[in-house]
């Protein structure tokens, strides 16, 4: 086995970062029931994981008592991304995005009871410096506005998501992370298939372009990407990185949709970011794990 660098694995997560965060702009953009859409990226990143995984000859062979967490993760996958949606929907790509990225949170305080990991008093502190950073991003909180919904989604989008990674970082290293993203998928696909007979789906033609995108450069690419990462990182560190996701997507959102951040926005960002750089020299100063 070789080591590798902590750059290196700095890198890979942020790419796996970058490219997670055009999911904003996409739900936003793609006009089709949530249920549809869902099933439709996952449906496609099936494919191509499948084309993947026979090219690279990978084992698919899952044993018995990993089945049922893999399963419940494709679960939690699928009302991750239902929730956060619908956050999409009932808002703009800030605000769908910020109420997702209460995730580090979660996760810094579920991780040491579900796993048996050591608490980091850092983790909580950075944790809360984003929370504090998607205070300022947050436009406003009447109470009359959907925002209120957008948020409701976006939080409980967040405890799925938090949920699903502590599984991932019990069995990526005993697996391919492309083969677990893959059976994640096909859960979906059997979750979400009931309702292409029952909602609308004449704009699937339409949208197909940019559920492509979604399906494969935002599902298939960007999430195997980030649970191959898990296994460099503590699921708390990779939560905490992964919070620039947002300040992507609002930079993404305003290249394509037009939608203006504020200033308290960019201060929210700001703060984001500064958990992020705070955790990323931290992550450098410590020795390379060996590669699995």
């Amino acid at each position: 086995m070789t080591k590798e660098s902590p750059f290196k694995n700095l890198l890979e997560l942020n790419i796996a970062v970058l490219l997670i965060s055009t999911s904003g702009a996409l739900g936003r953009y793609i006009d089709l029931p949530v249920p549809v859409v869902t099933g439709l990226r996952a449906f496609i990143a099936v494919l191509l994981l499948l084309a993947f995984c026979l090219w690279k000859k990978s084992n698919f062979k899952i044993k018995a008592k990993d089945r049922l967490a893999l399963v419940g993760s494709g679960i939690l996958m699928a009302a991750h991304w239902i929730t956060y949606f619908y956050a999409l929907k009932y808002s703009n790509v800030a605000i769908g995005m910020l109420s997702l990225f209460t995730y580090p949170v979660i996760t810094v305080l579920l991780e040491p009871l579900l796993l048996k990991t050591k608490f980091e008093k850092s983790n909580l502190f950075l944790g809360g410096l984003v929370v504090l950073g998607i205070y300022f991003l947050v436009p406003n909180f009447d109470v009359e506005s959907t925002y209120i919904k957008a948020i409701g989604f976006g939080v409980l989008s967040a405890f799925c998501y938090a949920l699903r990674n502590i599984i991932m970082k019990a069995k990526v290293s005993e697996y391919q992370s492309s083969v677990l993203m893959f059976y994640q998928l096909t859960v979906i696909v059997f979750l979400m298939f009931p309702f292409f007979f029952i909602l609308d789906t004449s704009g699937v033609k339409a949208a197909l372009p940019a559920t492509l995108i979604l399906g494969i450069v935002t599902t298939a690419i960007g999430h195997t990407f980030f649970v191959y990462s898990l296994n460099n990182f503590s699921t708390a560190t990779a939560s905490i990185i992964g919070s620039t996701q947002p300040v992507y997507g609002i930079l993404i959102g305003f290249l394509f949709l037009q939608e203006v951040p504020g200033w308290s926005t960019l201060f929210g960002g700001l703060l984001i970011l500064s958990s992020v750089v705070i955790e990323s020299i931290r992550t450098l100063k410590k020795p390379p794990k060996k590669a699995t």
